[in-house]
């Protein structure tokens, strides 16, 4: 699945987000230099306090997924997937926290794709300047993208968000092969911010959860298969949570990036909650 191995979840008593991790609505959500400040949402109440995780937090989640792994069950993956949310990050507002670098990182994605299409001045020395760029192949562009969105710092989540940039680039030029990095239309670069988000979703629940599936497949091809399955699932789910807000007139434009991502993910993980309401 080309996914850094699984740990076994993290465990009681710790905060369900990080400190590291979270990223309150209190930041400022313009990712933008060239948008005023005060289009970002400004919250209307302090952010809640982390609660700390339960005891057991993931036996419903090992129970669904191992019943998946086992029979293929499309139920059993939700509602693995809703105990997941539920009882393993303390439901959908919680989760949404514990991937708010998800919402920034998706942010800092758009300015760059900006920045290779010289749409606004790129840091002098930046890895996406487009006349360092020039000339160079598809790969090394992506490479770039990647270092000037998501640097190296040790984390999991940083590993993750890696990976994902790099699946989302690679499957734009997949999806379509007469893209011009360098020029990416309105649709190409929604399609990366939405495979992006998609991706590093489907990374932090294989870290946290995917090793029952690998461990309770009936054998190796079975267990990647299950996997590819509910990337399929995250993927679709993020998709129509990205719909829905297109339909609702909330795009993936400027600095309003960050809170659209942030919000296809709350849309994401209410869906995989209803599961096992």
């Amino acid at each position: 699945m080309g996914t850094s191995q699984s740990s076994k979840g993290p465990g009681a008593g710790v905060p369900l987000v990080p400190a590291w991790a979270d990223n309150p609505l209190q930041e400022p959500l313009v990712d933008d230099p060239t948008v005023p400040a005060e289009e970002a949402p400004v919250p209307s109440a302090p952010t809640p306090p982390v609660p700390l995780a339960p005891d057991r937090r993931w036996i419903g989640v090992s129970r669904s997924l191992g019943d998946f792994a086992n029979t293929g069950d499309t139920g059993a993956m939700q509602r693995g997937f809703g105990h997941y949310v539920r009882t393993g990050y303390g439901g959908a507002g919680t989760a949404t926290r514990r991937m708010g670098s998800t919402a920034a990182t998706a942010g800092a994605l758009g300015n760059a794709l900006a920045n290779l299409a010289g749409e606004q001045p790129a840091t002098p020395g930046s890895p996406v300047d487009p006349t360092l760029l020039a000339g160079r192949s598809a790969d090394d562009i992506m490479d770039a993208v990647v270092e000037a969105v998501r640097p190296v710092d040790g984390t999991q989540d940083a590993e993750a968000s890696r990976a994902a940039i790099r699946d989302a680039l690679s499957e734009l030029l997949t999806r379509f092969p007469e893209a011009d990095l360098f020029n990416l239309s309105v649709e190409e670069r929604e399609f990366v911010i939405e495979r992006f988000t998609a991706h590093d979703v489907f990374r932090r629940f294989d870290l946290d959860a995917g090793h029952t599936i690998r461990e309770k497949a009936p054998n190796v091809a079975a267990g990647l298969s299950r996997l590819k399955q509910a990337r399929e699932y995250v993927k679709e789910t993020v998709s129509a949570a990205f719909r829905k807000l297109r339909a609702s007139g909330q795009t993936l434009t400027g600095g309003r990036i960050a809170a659209v991502v942030r919000a296809a993910l709350r849309e994401t993980f209410e869906v995989f909650e209803g599961f096992v309401e």
